[in-house]
């Protein structure tokens, strides 16, 4: 919801200034200008998979598709990912600015545990932490992310 208003606010504040400009332009002296009707245009939300994808690398490969997405801080996004024909979730945790190697991290696990193993890749990163697969087919799944001691967590997807 926060993308879409943002998207929106952006596209209002261009039209205005786009329109404030046009109209300070010209100068006394000019004749006037034929008027067009612009029609406003309609502002749509993204649906939850557009938004999420908008900054998904592809890290998990081919056949994922984003689930789900979690913002850590306003440092990154960790990505959540299934692939039906495999029956496995993938997720990456990605810096919204890559640079110097931060400490990152992200993890997968069955939600109540279940006693399967998660999965967990963590070191120092300049663009993202991961990818991790985890089966789980017919199991929900928690997921966790972590950039340079900023915290994010999410579950769910039950698949």
């Amino acid at each position: 919801m926060k993308l879409a208003r943002r998207v929106a606010t952006a596209a209002a504040l261009a039209t205005v200034t786009v329109g404030g400009v046009a109209a300070f332009a010209a100068p006394a002296s000019a004749a006037p200008l034929p008027t067009t009707t612009i029609a406003p245009r309609a502002t749509t939300a993204l649906a939850p998979s557009a938004a999420a994808n908008a900054g998904y690398n592809g890290a998990c490969g081919a056949g994922y598709a984003v689930i789900d997405s979690t913002p850590v801080g306003d440092v990154g996004t960790v990505y959540v990912t299934w692939n039906a024909s495999t029956g496995k979730n993938c997720a990456v945790t990605i810096r919204n600015t890559p640079g110097a190697p931060v400490r990152m991290a992200v993890s997968l696990n069955i939600d109540a545990g279940r006693g399967a193993p998660g999965v967990v890749d963590s070191g120092n990163y300049r663009t993202y932490a991961g990818p991790v697969y985890l089966t789980a087919r017919g199991e929900c799944i928690q997921w966790n992310a972590a950039i340079d001691g900023v915290g994010a967590n999410g579950h769910g997807h039950c698949g």
